[in-house]
């Protein structure tokens, strides 16, 4: 592979990584932040970008993103008042909204699995006309992409020292001690979850639109990319340095995994190994601390057998 080449690779997964990276905000706010494992995020991602396309081809692109956001808040909201006022557990939650979710989208385009955007002014082809006679016409979507990036992650790390913000971390935390304190965890959760599934929209949205194109499977994977990127992101900067470090460990994490990804096309791998790459992804980052740790033992292990085969002999 030529240098040119692996620029152009780069360029691309940092596209991806940038509009994934909102996916994985998302996750941070939710999984990190409010301690619930949101198994929603598929049909979410996708429940944006339905409402995003839709709007987008109704001739509103800018309008379609707050309409993304504003479903996947909608969404968030299902799933906290599943949680905390029908009793049922955050994992089973989030399954059972993220199949509910499939049959929404597909009613929300008028049961098409696929929608074109081919001739439909999006964000990314309205700053790529925007930027034309200048330098910075090549990486207009990279731009558009940071930009929002930029948006939530500063959003991120103001709304997480607000009283409200803290009162979500706390409730991650200790339930228990948030509810002593006068605090409803309920309402916690609820505005946790329709905050990170309104990011979650918005990352589908804008991948419709980067695409110039909506299907019915796009989420199909996404909360594993994501957690994915998350952990590698914890490498970085893990969970006791400060917010704006970690949301900026979580951004490179899912640059870092389009990276791979973007490789093991390069390499020729057939596509349904993709998603064989991608748990194995997620393997290495979650033992990868566990088998770091366990490195002296093993060693010091392969130097007592070394020394048994010595007496031996």
């Amino acid at each position: 592979m030529t240098f040119d080449k692996f620029l152009a690779l780069s360029q691309t997964a940092m596209e991806l990584g940038l509009i994934n990276s909102l996916t994985v905000l998302s996750l941070f706010l939710s999984y990190s932040m409010l301690n619930v494992c949101d198994l929603s995020t598929d049909g979410c991602f996708t429940l944006g970008a339905a409402a995003g396309a839709l709007v987008a081809i109704a001739g509103q692109p800018w309008l379609s993103l707050p309409a993304a956001m504003l479903a996947g808040a909608l969404s968030g909201l299902v799933t906290a008042l599943l949680q905390t006022r029908m009793g049922i557990q955050s994992l089973l939650a989030g399954i059972v909204v993220n199949t509910a979710l499939y049959s929404v989208n597909m009613a929300l385009t008028g049961n098409k699995a696929t929608l074109s955007m081919n001739k439909v002014p999006t964000v990314f082809s309205m700053a790529r006309d925007a930027l034309k006679s200048t330098p910075f016409s090549s990486v207009s979507t990279l731009l558009v992409a940071l930009f929002f990036v930029l948006l939530v992650g500063a959003f991120l790390c103001l709304f997480l020292k607000t009283r409200l913000g803290l009162a979500v971390r706390a409730t991650g935390s200790n339930a228990d001690m948030v509810r002593s304190s006068s605090i409803n965890p309920a309402f916690t959760t609820t505005v946790g979850l329709c905050i990170s599934n309104s990011f979650t929209a918005l990352s589908g949205c804008l991948m419709a639109q980067q695409q110039k194109s909506f299907d019915i499977n796009m989420g199909s994977g996404m909360v594993t990319v994501a957690l994915a990127s998350l952990l590698i992101g914890g490498v970085f900067f893990g969970k006791h340095r400060p917010i704006p470090l970690r949301v900026l460990g979580v951004v490179l994490g899912a640059f870092l995994f389009r990276l791979v990804y973007a490789l093991a096309l390069r390499l020729d791998m057939p596509a349904f190994m993709l998603k064989a790459v991608s748990s194995i992804i997620v393997i290495l980052a979650i033992s990868g601390p566990y088998l770091h740790s366990q490195l002296p033992v093993m060693r010091q292990h392969m130097r007592a057998a070394r020394e048994r085969r010595r007496d031996g002999c």
